[in-house]
Protein backbone atom coordinates (compact mmCIF):
# COMPACT_ATOMS: atom_id res chain seq x y z
CA UNK A 1 0.00 0.00 0.00
CA UNK A 2 1.61 3.33 -1.06
CA UNK A 3 0.07 6.78 0.22
CA UNK A 4 1.12 10.19 0.50
CA UNK A 5 0.41 12.31 3.86
CA UNK A 6 0.96 16.33 4.29
CA UNK A 7 3.07 17.25 7.28
CA UNK A 8 -0.12 18.35 8.75
CA UNK A 9 -1.92 14.98 8.22
CA UNK A 10 1.45 13.48 9.81
CA UNK A 11 1.75 15.72 12.81
CA UNK A 12 -1.95 14.74 13.28
CA UNK A 13 -1.69 11.27 13.15
CA UNK A 14 1.42 11.24 15.15
CA UNK A 15 -0.40 13.45 17.99
CA UNK A 16 -3.77 11.37 18.60
CA UNK A 17 -1.81 8.21 18.16
CA UNK A 18 0.34 8.90 20.90
CA UNK A 19 -2.31 10.35 22.74
CA UNK A 20 -3.86 6.85 22.64
CA UNK A 21 -0.40 4.76 23.61
CA UNK A 22 -0.42 6.90 26.52
CA UNK A 23 -3.96 6.14 27.55
CA UNK A 24 -3.84 2.52 26.74
CA UNK A 25 -0.17 2.65 29.09
CA UNK A 26 -0.62 0.21 31.89
CA UNK A 27 -1.20 2.71 35.14
CA UNK A 28 1.49 2.89 37.47
CA UNK A 29 -0.22 3.49 40.56
CA UNK A 30 3.04 3.38 42.88
CA UNK A 31 2.96 -0.25 43.50
CA UNK A 32 5.56 -2.66 42.75
CA UNK A 33 4.85 -5.62 40.59
CA UNK A 34 5.67 -9.09 41.04
CA UNK A 35 6.06 -10.53 37.04
CA UNK A 36 4.99 -13.78 37.97
CA UNK A 37 1.68 -12.87 39.38
CA UNK A 38 1.12 -10.76 36.43
CA UNK A 39 2.19 -13.24 33.87
CA UNK A 40 -0.45 -15.80 35.50
CA UNK A 41 -2.98 -13.14 36.46
CA UNK A 42 -2.49 -10.51 33.67
CA UNK A 43 -3.34 -7.79 36.70
CA UNK A 44 -0.61 -7.24 39.42
CA UNK A 45 -0.91 -7.39 43.36
CA UNK A 46 -3.51 -5.48 45.12
CA UNK A 47 -5.58 -4.31 42.19
CA UNK A 48 -8.99 -5.25 41.18
CA UNK A 49 -9.97 -5.68 37.56
CA UNK A 50 -12.52 -3.53 37.06
CA UNK A 51 -14.03 -1.62 34.29
CA UNK A 52 -12.08 1.67 33.61
CA UNK A 53 -13.61 4.68 35.12
CA UNK A 54 -12.91 6.88 32.06
CA UNK A 55 -15.50 6.22 28.99
CA UNK A 56 -12.61 6.29 26.28
CA UNK A 57 -10.62 3.78 28.12
CA UNK A 58 -13.47 1.64 29.06
CA UNK A 59 -14.56 1.57 25.22
CA UNK A 60 -11.12 0.48 24.21
CA UNK A 61 -10.96 -2.01 27.01
CA UNK A 62 -14.07 -3.16 27.04
CA UNK A 63 -15.67 -5.60 29.18
CA UNK A 64 -15.93 -9.63 28.24
CA UNK A 65 -19.53 -10.11 29.66
CA UNK A 66 -21.67 -7.20 29.82
CA UNK A 67 -24.62 -8.74 31.64
CA UNK A 68 -21.99 -10.49 34.26
CA UNK A 69 -19.82 -7.94 36.85
CA UNK A 70 -18.22 -10.90 37.86
CA UNK A 71 -17.28 -12.55 34.80
CA UNK A 72 -16.09 -10.09 33.08
CA UNK A 73 -13.69 -8.53 35.92
CA UNK A 74 -12.43 -12.44 35.81
CA UNK A 75 -12.24 -12.19 31.89
CA UNK A 76 -10.09 -8.83 32.58
CA UNK A 77 -7.74 -10.10 35.02
CA UNK A 78 -6.64 -12.50 32.04
CA UNK A 79 -6.68 -10.54 28.93
CA UNK A 80 -6.49 -6.34 29.97
CA UNK A 81 -2.58 -6.75 30.32
CA UNK A 82 -2.37 -8.59 26.89
CA UNK A 83 -5.11 -6.02 24.95
CA UNK A 84 -3.42 -3.20 26.34
CA UNK A 85 0.36 -4.52 25.13
CA UNK A 86 -1.39 -4.90 21.49
CA UNK A 87 -3.16 -1.73 21.24
CA UNK A 88 0.29 -0.36 22.33
CA UNK A 89 2.25 -2.66 20.02
CA UNK A 90 -0.21 -1.65 16.96
CA UNK A 91 0.32 2.46 18.05
CA UNK A 92 4.65 1.89 18.06
CA UNK A 93 4.19 0.01 14.86
CA UNK A 94 1.94 2.37 12.80
CA UNK A 95 4.29 5.65 14.13
CA UNK A 96 7.91 3.33 13.48
CA UNK A 97 6.37 3.72 9.72
CA UNK A 98 4.83 7.38 9.74
CA UNK A 99 6.96 9.98 7.92
CA UNK A 100 7.64 12.80 10.85
CA UNK A 101 7.68 15.52 8.04
CA UNK A 102 4.72 13.77 5.60
CA UNK A 103 5.53 12.45 2.30
CA UNK A 104 5.55 9.31 0.95
CA UNK A 105 4.33 6.17 2.80
CA UNK A 106 4.70 2.89 1.92
CA UNK A 107 3.07 0.01 4.02
CA UNK A 108 3.42 -4.01 3.94
CA UNK A 109 0.38 -5.88 4.33
CA UNK A 110 1.52 -6.51 8.22
CA UNK A 111 2.11 -2.55 8.62
CA UNK A 112 -1.25 -1.76 7.24
CA UNK A 113 -2.98 -3.85 9.64
CA UNK A 114 -1.21 -2.57 12.30
CA UNK A 115 -2.37 1.30 10.87
CA UNK A 116 -5.95 0.05 10.71
CA UNK A 117 -5.72 -0.70 14.42
CA UNK A 118 -4.31 2.04 15.58
CA UNK A 119 -6.53 3.82 13.26
CA UNK A 120 -9.58 2.25 14.75
CA UNK A 121 -8.33 2.85 18.40
CA UNK A 122 -8.11 6.83 17.65
CA UNK A 123 -11.50 6.71 16.31
CA UNK A 124 -12.93 4.68 18.82
CA UNK A 125 -11.81 7.68 21.93
CA UNK A 126 -12.50 10.39 19.11
CA UNK A 127 -16.25 8.90 18.87
CA UNK A 128 -16.58 8.52 22.75
CA UNK A 129 -15.06 11.96 23.42
CA UNK A 130 -17.58 13.26 20.95
CA UNK A 131 -20.65 11.07 21.54
CA UNK A 132 -20.31 10.01 18.02
CA UNK A 133 -23.72 7.83 17.29
CA UNK A 134 -24.80 6.39 14.25
CA UNK A 135 -26.26 9.48 13.10
CA UNK A 136 -22.67 10.91 12.56
CA UNK A 137 -23.29 12.97 9.56
CA UNK A 138 -27.02 14.43 10.82
CA UNK A 139 -24.43 15.59 14.52
CA UNK A 140 -21.98 16.91 12.33
CA UNK A 141 -24.15 18.72 10.06
CA UNK A 142 -26.09 20.32 13.05
CA UNK A 143 -22.77 22.28 14.06
CA UNK A 144 -21.89 25.45 12.58
CA UNK A 145 -18.17 25.86 11.05
CA UNK A 146 -17.11 27.96 13.73
CA UNK A 147 -18.32 25.29 16.91
CA UNK A 148 -14.89 23.54 18.29
CA UNK A 149 -16.13 20.16 17.63
CA UNK A 150 -17.08 21.02 14.00
CA UNK A 151 -13.41 20.18 13.01
CA UNK A 152 -12.98 17.59 15.79
CA UNK A 153 -16.30 15.62 13.70
CA UNK A 154 -14.18 16.56 10.26
CA UNK A 155 -10.78 14.75 11.53
CA UNK A 156 -12.95 11.64 12.71
CA UNK A 157 -14.43 11.68 9.31
CA UNK A 158 -11.09 11.67 7.46
CA UNK A 159 -9.82 9.00 9.79
CA UNK A 160 -12.66 6.95 9.09
CA UNK A 161 -11.82 7.56 4.77
CA UNK A 162 -8.04 6.92 5.94
CA UNK A 163 -9.09 3.13 7.05
CA UNK A 164 -11.23 2.70 4.27
CA UNK A 165 -8.92 3.57 1.69
CA UNK A 166 -6.80 0.75 3.58
CA UNK A 167 -9.13 -1.82 3.82
CA UNK A 168 -9.49 -0.81 0.06
CA UNK A 169 -6.28 -1.55 -0.13
CA UNK A 170 -5.73 -4.57 1.03
CA UNK A 171 -8.81 -6.83 -0.37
Amino acid sequence: MRAWLAAAEASLLRSLVGQVMTLVAAEDKGTSVDELELLFSGVPAGEDPTTPEDPVLARLLPDGYSDDPEAAGEFRKYTEASLRSAKHQAAQDMLATLPLAGGRVQLTGDQALAWLKALNDVRLALGVRLGVTEDFEEQWGKLAQDDPQWTAFEVYAWLGAVQESLVQALG
